[in-house]
């Protein structure tokens, strides 16, 4: 069952190429300005040691944030690499994640939730700062339950792709608070690069990477659960 809406890092490569590349440029310019100062020197009156002492130490520190700059690139270009080859690894493996975060992905994003009754429930969502940017109200049965957001806010603007968390208020028909269950378990079948964060595709929901919980193999007693939407 399905509630339909409810009815249902970082520094970029670019701007750190750019940086070590004035740096660079920096760099050359200031061994090129060295190099002509001890070229036309005046014989009888040399650079004072001090100054040349404090000249080479400059040209040093230039260097290290030279070498500086390309180790931090390789380390974030190591990480990136890392991250999405260990998703990709889970593909095939049943996962258990926590299910209130997921990523809006081209104005669609959905959680799965699961209530112990039949229930009135008010969903908020969350952007990354905490604030609630859409909030719908609608029923549920008893069980699995599936919340989809086409990313338009309360206040009708479209909501920028990105990170969204969900909180539900469930009630009976007594006004009596119904347990929720966010947490979801479930075979990835693929996984999505495009978002801020590797998101794993686990059935029908998409579940960011860093709200993994357990990860085992799969066995004869799995079986798949089909989750229809309302």
């Amino acid at each position: 069952m399905a509630v339909s809406g409810v009815g249902s890092t970082g520094i970029s490569s670019s701007s750190s190429s750019t940086s070590s590349t004035r740096l660079a440029d920096n760099f050359d310019s200031f061994l090129q300005i060295l190099t002509t100062q001890l070229k036309n020197q005046n014989p009888l009156d040399p650079l004072d040691t001090n100054a040349f002492t404090q000249q080479l130490v400059q040209f040093s520190g230039v260097e290290q944030q030279l070498k500086t700059n390309e180790y931090l690139e390789a380390m974030m270009t190591s990480t990136q690499s890392a991250s999405n080859s260990q998703a990709v690894s889970y593909i095939g493996k049943i996962v258990t994640a926590e299910g209130s975060k997921t990523e809006l992905v081209k104005g669609a994003a959905t959680w799965h939730f699961a209530t112990e009754k039949a229930a009135t429930i008010t969903a908020s969502v969350r952007d990354e700062d905490g604030n609630v940017v859409y909030q719908k109200t609608g029923t549920v049965k008893q069980g699995e339950s599936v919340f989809n957001w086409d990313g338009v806010g309360t206040d009708g603007r479209q909501q920028p792709d990105g990170s969204y968390s969900i909180t539900i208020d469930a009630r009976d028909s007594d006004g009596k608070l119904v347990s929720v269950g966010t947490q979801m378990t479930g075979e990835v079948t693929g996984v999505d690069f495009s978002g801020t964060e590797p998101v794993l595709i686990v059935g029908g929901a998409r579940v960011n990477l860093s709200a993994m919980i357990s990860v085992r193999q799969k066995t004869a007693a799995d079986t798949t659960q089909t989750e229809d939407a309302v």
